[in-house]
């Protein structure tokens, strides 16, 4: 991952650093030779400082170079840097950087090639197929380290990238916080399917059906005799009715019964918790009489 600005890591570095910001510190060679000024920080993924980013300022107009943190020494009280071993030669031969410029790995190796020339800076580790030491002798005098992108860490090469008390007099203390996050997980599933169920329905239809009545009577005027002529005498004679009945008629059919709709919402609670966290203070044994001013910031 490539190397970040420190306001652009943390935009409240000041408050973060409680106003400690090397911003504008001069830099000075060990003989008080002025060589120019930080300018800004680079830091790591994990915000650690790593480089000085030096304005050379009127040595070579408009040109910054990187500084490695590990070889400077930062005086609070006089607002300066040091430079341990810095010449004008040497900050000549670095690389240039701007605000163009991608600080990756390979950038990194011909910021730290130029240095290691000049530093013969020995790597705190043993030696091991996996981490090859960046000595001049395993860099077959080429100038050129045997890392790789894949093998480097900051802390082979403490010379470059070591903070301490004496140097940088930086005391940090530590606290613990509770920090607050949300896992969101699976807490269940709703499966919403249909199955067919049968059952014995029955409907009642009424129906009608004719029947032929027949009903025969005595007329009032029965055993009366007819006039000759009126007797009409025929061979045959039919008379015909129809005659109707209603069958029932009864089939199937779908109708929509009902609709469904499903959708989700959210319930929501407040979750508390708490814990033990630890903070360090910091204790400040004497001896003798000395004046000591504690500016207590928290």
């Amino acid at each position: 991952m490539a190397l970040m600005k420190l306001e652009d890591f943390d935009p409240n570095y000041i408050q973060t650093f409680e106003g400690d910001d090397v911003k504008g510190f001069g830099v000075y060679t060990e003989s008080d030779e002025k060589i120019g000024s930080v300018s800004d920080v680079l830091v790591d993924e994990d915000g650690r400082f790593r480089y000085l980013v030096v304005d050379l300022g009127f040595w070579i107009f408009g040109k910054k170079v990187l500084f490695p943190v590990g070889l400077s020494r930062i005086d609070y009280n006089s607002d300066r840097v040091y430079a341990v071993n810095m010449t004008r030669k040497q900050a000549e031969d670095l690389p240039e950087f701007n605000d163009r410029t991608v600080a990756d790995y390979d950038y990194e190796e011909r910021v730290r090639n130029v240095y290691r020339n000049s530093y013969n800076a020995p790597v705190d580790t043993p030696v091991s197929a996996d981490y090859p030491v960046s000595t001049p002798e395993a860099m077959g005098n080429t100038g050129y380290s045997t890392f790789d992108r894949n093998n480097y860490n900051y802390d082979r090469e403490p010379t470059f990238f070591g903070m301490n008390d004496r140097d940088h007099q930086t005391f940090r203390l530590y606290e613990e916080r509770l920090i607050a996050d949300k896992i969101r997980r699976k807490a269940g599933e709703v499966a919403i399917g249909k199955h067919v169920e049968t059952e014995t329905a029955r409907v009642s239809v009424p129906v009608e059906k004719e029947r032929v009545v027949i009903e025969r009577n005595t007329p009032v005027d029965a055993g009366s005799a007819i006039a000759p002529g009126d007797a009409d005498f025929r061979e045959g004679e039919v008379v015909r009715m129809e005659i109707y009945e209603e069958t029932p008629d009864i089939y199937k059919e779908a109708f929509v019964r009902e609709e469904v709709t499903i959708k989700k919402v959210v319930d929501r609670d407040t979750v508390d918790r708490e814990d033990t966290i630890r903070r360090e203070r910091l204790d400040i044994d004497t001896d003798g009489n000395p004046i000591v001013e504690n500016t207590d910031r928290l």
